[in-house]
């Protein structure tokens, strides 16, 4: 099992990395100024230069990608219920993403921003819960 998360975990940080990549592609195009938007306005300000707020987002998509692909091996635990590992890989995704979308500005800094962004997020995933029980 330690094999797998290492392995999962070293597959998903360059994955991550690049689905982080692609996604500032996409807003970049529909934003449609032709500019490159490499992070969100807030992270450049905190982070004070746009090479230090890239970094610092490209390490945190890597991270985020190894703690998908890692929590995907939950789905081979094969003495587990479906409810209980989507349970679980939910909590997981969760405790990954959130923090990462917070911290990059993904997010509004505030109470509603987070409550907003937690129910998007939740209503993306309800399908694969629904599904799963």
């Amino acid at each position: 099992m330690k094999k797998k998360l290492i392995g999962h975990g070293l597959l998903g940080f360059p994955l991550g990395i690049t689905i982080g990549f692609v996604i500032t592609i996409i807003v970049s195009v529909c934003i449609g100024d032709g500019s490159f938007y490499p992070v969100t306005p807030e992270l450049l300000n905190a982070m004070g230069s746009e090479l230090s707020a890239v970094v610092l987002q490209t390490m945190l998509c890597g991270i985020m990608g190894s703690g998908f692909a890692m929590a995907s091996v939950i789905w081979e635990i094969d003495s587990w219920s479906i409810a209980k590992q989507t349970g679980i890989y939910f909590a997981i995704i969760c405790a990954v993403m959130l923090p990462i979308a917070y911290i990059t500005g993904w997010m509004q800094h505030s109470v509603a921003g987070v409550l907003l962004y937690i129910g998007i997020f939740v209503a993306i995933n309800l399908p694969e819960v629904k599904s799963s029980v």
